[in-house]
């Protein structure tokens, strides 16, 4: 008899996406149908994704995924924040596989253990690992990709607490390292500002989508530090713009904006979120 795979259970299916098999499908394939995408020229490397529950960001995170859709990379990396308290400044899962109500996704142990001694070597201190975590920044990109791409994958999480630009660099360059040679996929979770008026909202979340689309890994973190826009993901996005940018990507696209007034009409206090693709285009 097969050992059954240690499994990272999940804490948010049910709440912030249906846990019901056939409805969650059917929703995600629906958020990606309704996204408006023109045609991605070049070779996709990676997106940016929010992370709110489905009902406030799934609209939005459709047109990343879309960008996807159709793909089947052996590998892909989910890089997050840590909302939660945690002392190191890198974290992973230490299950063997993530569950979600589409099945299992396994962890990809060669690529931890090679990340894990990049890290090392670079910053003195790699991946921490960690056992059922209640993160669901990560989490919640797993089901839409289940559903984009075309076959079955293995997962690279990689959840950040430290989000200074020494760290996130050596993070995406050594993620470069680790991806040669491999078929993989990069994905930065992030949501954007926090709580603003809806007119302020999309002021600051225009300056940040603007470093995006100059493929600024620098200028995300600088325009945070400035005030003058908001990424809670900041350090996962500018460490998958660095990683992207080793890996050949020379173009940004951002595909949609929206906040959560949007989908709940209220004004005042709402959150933003904001999809893109990061696309190797070749002379």
């Amino acid at each position: 008899m097969s050992a059954q795979p240690d499994l990272r259970p999940s804490p948010i299916a049910g709440q912030w996406y249906p846990a019901n098999p056939e409805r969650l499908s059917s929703s995600i394939d629906q958020y990606m149908d309704d996204a408006h995408l023109a045609p991605v020229e070049g070779e996709v490397v990676a997106v940016m994704a929010p992370h709110a529950g489905h009902l406030y960001s799934g609209p939005v995170a459709g047109y990343a995924f879309a960008a996807l859709r159709g793909l089947a990379p052996d590998l892909v990396v989910v890089v997050s924040p840590m909302h939660y308290l945690a002392f190191e400044p890198l974290l992973t899962t230490a299950h063997s596989a993530y569950a979600t109500p589409l099945g299992l996704i396994p962890v990809d142990r060669d690529a931890q253990q090679g990340l894990e001694c990049i890290l090392q070597a670079r910053l003195g201190f790699g991946l921490a690992p960690i056992r059922n975590d209640r993160e669901h920044s990560l989490e919640i990109e797993l089901p839409f990709l289940q559903r984009a791409l075309t076959g079955p994958f293995n997962l690279l999480p990689v959840m950040i607490r430290d989000q200074r630009a020494a760290v996130a660099q050596a993070l995406g360059e050594a993620l470069a390292k680790v991806l040669e040679g491999r078929s993989a996929i990069l994905v930065a979770s992030t949501d954007l500002s926090h709580f603003y008026p809806q007119t302020l909202a999309n002021s600051l979340d225009s300056e940040m989508l603007r470093q995006v689309e100059a493929f600024d890994p620098q200028g995300v973190l600088d325009t945070e530090e400035q005030e003058k826009g908001f990424a809670c993901g900041k350090g996962a996005l500018a460490a998958v713009m660095w990683a992207a940018k080793s890996m050949g990507a020379n173009r940004a696209r951002v595909l949609h904006h929206a906040t959560s007034g949007d989908v709940t009409g209220d004004f005042e206090r709402v959150v933003g979120y904001g999809a893109a693709v990061f696309t190797r285009l070749h002379a």
